[in-house]
């Protein structure tokens, strides 16, 4: 079972004319942890999971499970139909994960009583650990700091992936210790992991993954400087890496290291001639 610390990747789709293309998928999986990533979050928002249907998603999850063992795989599970969610939960934990990462339901915001009835049910209805995903500018529900800490008291939630935006339940998570807390905002993981978070969800870290991986370990060895310094070498990156709607960004990154196809689902577009130019530029101060 993983303690879910490190760096784990926020994993793209890679499509080549319209349909999901495993072989470059393969590839990308093989140096990410050649790379020395803790793990996959399949089929998340990076992932574009909403322009995915059901099959799809099984399809790309149990790919990335023939070659990754199952304590590195997360799984993206997200929806407003309850009843349909669980059909959905109940046929991936068929197969052996690491957890399943699952937001709030999205649309219809609902009360802060009900935030906390759907984890319960998700939770009671999971055989494999939940990672709670607190991302509300996708939801467009908060949940709120007291709320939170309650839902994580959950035996089966045993992480966070932290995008709330408000550092003041961040550090009470931390200080709480029921769940461990992972960055979910790649320009906050320094900071996050400075106060206590165990690792990052990351979708920069399709790029200079080692630097990534070194920031975090870093971190964790007490070596702060050293890691504030890695950390000030990815910035340009990761600004310009949500310069546009993730992930058209990184896609074009992996796209210009002959990777993947620049291509996204609609409607979804690849990301501007003037970002890419941007995106050049940094590549290629990093050595990339």
């Amino acid at each position: 079972m993983s303690d879910f610390r490190g760096i784990w990747v926020a994993l793209i789709t890679p499509f080549r004319a319209g349909e999901i293309d495993l072989a470059s998928l393969q590839g990308l999986v093989s140096k990410l942890l050649e790379d020395g990533v803790s793990g996959f979050v399949v089929c998340g928002s990076t992932g574009e999971a909403a322009a995915l249907s059901q099959e799809e998603q099984l399809v790309v999850l149990d790919a990335v499970l023939r070659w990754v063992p199952p304590q590195q795989v997360i799984m993206g599970l997200s929806g407003n139909n309850l009843r349909e969610l669980l059909e959905f939960q109940h046929e991936i934990q068929q197969r052996p994960l690491a957890g399943l990462l699952v937001p709030a339901p999205y649309y219809i915001r609902p009360s802060q009583q009900g935030l906390e009835a759907f984890f319960q049910t998700v939770a009671d209805a999971a055989t494999v650990p939940l990672v709670l995903y607190d991302i509300p500018y996708r939801t467009g529900v908060r949940i709120e700091r007291e709320t939170l800490r309650r839902i994580v008291r959950h035996p089966r939630i045993r992480a966070i992936k932290d995008c709330g935006g408000d550092p003041e339940a961040t550090m009470a998570l931390i200080a709480d210790g029921n769940v461990a807390v992972l960055s979910g905002e790649d320009l906050q993981m320094f900071g996050s992991q400075c106060l206590g978070a165990v690792g990052a969800i990351s979708a920069s870290s399709h790029i200079r993954t080692d630097l990534h991986v070194l920031m975090q370990r870093q971190v964790a060895q007490g070596e702060l400087g050293a890691a504030r310094r890695t950390f000030y070498r990815l910035l340009p990156w990761m600004q310009v890496a949500f310069a546009e709607p993730n992930p058209a960004v990184i896609k074009s990154a992996l796209a210009l290291q002959g990777l993947i196809a620049d291509e996204l689902r609609e409607p979804m577009q690849s990301c501007t001639v003037a970002t890419r130019e941007k995106l050049s530029a940094v590549l290629a101060a990093m050595g990339e």
